[in-house]
């Protein structure tokens, strides 16, 4: 991964990549790449079921493109049998030149090799889960009450997320086959319905998160600029 490639390797890769519709324009790989985001665009093109766009948060900071890359790493690319190591990760988020791209073109290949075999790769309900941006936060010495309520409504949805679906139809030994048979058909088609609530709820719940913390910043702003307003004023 971290070898060099040849001036024909490198147009190849690129002329993949321009193949693959992505979200933002590209205009420099190196920089383009950094946050993980088209990474995980590119994974979803060819297995659309296995990665949720939702969970990557485009991102100048540091932190949050760390973030993306560790998830791409546990969530998306141990399904094709591929991982990208700790150190070429912090190279990749810091845009050095060079070394994205024997990245994407190690990629591009378990994606082919994937392809050519006709795997059905899915993404099991746990790794649909969102990612909680939360943990990235400086913990604060208290909290508002409001916060602390909204804390106990998610602990009240994680009990309910955490809880294990069970098969609602009870079966009896001497059931008809054919009643047996429509009756878990059915019981899994309520599974099916009851996880996806469960993954829509939890993309709820982020959304909500993170219009949050986009009031939270407006309001930092907001005061930042009544306080330069008020030293102007002074002067």
């Amino acid at each position: 991964m971290d070898r060099e490639l040849k001036e024909e390797e490198l147009q190849d890769l690129y002329a993949w990549i321009d193949k693959i519709p992505l979200s933002r324009p590209k205009r420099h790989i190196t920089r383009d790449f950094s946050d993980g985001v088209m990474a995980a665009e590119v994974v979803k093109h060819f297995f659309p079921k296995l990665v949720d766009l939702h969970n990557y948060i485009p991102a100048n900071n540091t932190q949050q493109k760390l973030s993306n890359w560790n998830l791409l790493n546990r969530k998306v690319f141990s399904k094709l049998n591929f991982h990208v190591p700790e150190e070429t990760v912090k190279r990749v988020v810091l845009s050095t030149a060079g070394v994205i791209e024997p990245v994407l073109s190690s990629l591009r290949e378990k994606l082919e090799q994937k392809t050519e075999l006709g795997d059905n790769i899915q993404a099991s309900p746990q790794d649909l889960e969102y990612y909680d941006i939360r943990n990235q936060e400086k913990p604060h010495t208290k909290k508002p009450q409001t916060e602390v309520k909204d804390d106990r409504k998610k602990d009240e949805k994680n009990k309910v997320k955490n809880s294990k679906l069970q098969p609602t139809a009870q079966f009896y030994a001497d059931m008809d086959p054919a009643v047996r048979l429509t009756l878990h058909q059915k019981d899994q088609a309520l599974l099916a319905l009851q996880e996806t609530v469960e993954i829509l709820q939890m993309k709820v719940d982020r959304l909500e998160h993170l219009v949050h913390l986009k009031d939270m910043r407006i309001e930092e702003l907001t005061r930042n600029l009544e306080t330069y307003k008020a030293k102007a004023n002074t002067r």
